[in-house]
């Protein structure tokens, strides 16, 4: 995994770039930034931004696209999918980290101690997961950024919370407790053999806007939830108590602070 850039680590950890991103991360920046990416004149950083990344076109879907945000939101010709019963799913290709938590209903990354109640903003849902498990799901720019249900069951809330767009790398979440702070979208889902289970997405520094699609009640494993626009992303799965094993090689990693890297749809954990 690449370092933090200079530019991130000058935001989060020194006084005048501090001051910077109280401007950066106001959801009207995010607006104005989202207007030029989404104009026909952005289409000229995409040869850059491929080229910077690494990204095989031939992967992706041969499309003619009218703006960047057209491009980052490409779709890919196909996609492996898991969807044997009783496994869970990555819902994205990303960056994989997961932390248990405790009996009050909190998890801590680093020095941050984030309580759930805080995230869902709600209590009672937030009792759901005591003891349970937070999976963290980090997209980078680079990432595919649509994202997909990881099992299937039937939605039972859904709510969208309003906020800023911190950037989503570790030096801001170790930092700050951006995941309470940023704007999110989340469904509670019932499923048979995962019980109650939350998927949300979380938005990121400057643009990170969430794209979820209207759905029926029922949803199924693998089936595409919806999407980013540009901006490094997360997805939070929260799991209840003894509901799920998952694989212990992510687990190890966790443990010592390190990422997995994970593909949308792959394997991660078993009933």
């Amino acid at each position: 995994m690449k370092k933090d850039t200079l530019f991130i680590r000058f935001l989060y950890h020194t006084i005048p770039g501090r001051c910077i991103l109280k401007i950066l991360v106001k959801p009207q920046i995010s607006r104005i930034i989202g207007i030029i990416l989404n104009s026909k004149f952005s289409k000229g950083l995409v040869p850059l931004f491929v080229r910077k990344n690494g990204i095989n076109l031939k992967e992706y879907e041969e499309e003619k696209y009218t703006s960047f945000n057209d491009f980052f939101t490409r779709r890919r010709r196909a996609t492996r999918i898991d969807i044997t019963p009783g496994h869970l799913i990555s819902p994205c290709d990303g960056y994989l980290t997961v932390y248990p938590i405790d009996k009050n209903s909190t998890y801590r990354i680093k020095h941050i101690e984030y309580h759930l109640e805080q995230l869902l903003e709600n209590r009672e849902l937030a009792k759901h997961f005591s003891e349970g498990w937070c999976l963290i799901f980090r997209l980078t720019p680079k990432n595919y950024h649509r994202y997909c249900y990881v099992c299937e069951g039937i939605q039972r809330e859904y709510r969208k919370v309003e906020g800023k767009l911190h950037c989503v790398r570790p030096v801001a979440y170790t930092s700050l407790p951006v995941f309470i702070e940023n704007c999110r979208e989340y469904m509670k889902i019932e499923s048979d053999f995962l019980g109650h289970i939350v998927q949300m997405e979380i938005g990121a520094l400057l643009v990170g806007r969430i794209q979820n699609y209207p759905c029926s009640p029922k949803v199924l494993q693998g089936q595409e939830k919806g999407y980013f626009e540009f901006g490094g992303s997360t997805i939070i799965i929260l799991l209840e108590k003894n509901r799920i094993k998952i694989k212990n090689e992510i687990q190890e990693r966790s443990q010592r602070d390190e990422e997995t890297e994970v593909l949308l749809g792959e394997q991660i954990g078993n009933t």
